[in-house]
């Protein structure tokens, strides 16, 4: 299920884990993103899920909000993952 502005509860709903990343690119925001940006160096909550508009697989970071169409999603080549948290 792609993620829209979705809650941590939200997230967790559809998969029992938390995906953990710190953003290594935070350069050359697109013109037109209307919303949150991930700031270099900082770790995030995200959840990875391929996107049905782009087929490719996005990170969205949770608790963030944008608008349509990217909502919080970025590109993978922005993050690198640092742990997975099993929610048991």
């Amino acid at each position: 299920m792609e993620i829209a502005n979705h809650t941590f509860a939200e997230a967790t709903s559809a998969a029992p884990f938390l995906d953990y990343a710190i953003c290594v690119d935070a350069d050359n925001r697109p013109a037109n993103h209307v919303g949150d940006w991930p700031v270099q160096g900082r770790a995030y909550a995200v959840r990875v899920v391929e996107s049905r508009t782009e087929g490719l697989d996005l990170v969205h970071v949770l608790g963030f909000e944008g608008e349509a169409p990217y909502f919080n999603a970025f590109a993978p080549h922005r993050f690198e993952f640092i742990e997975r948290v099993w929610l048991n």
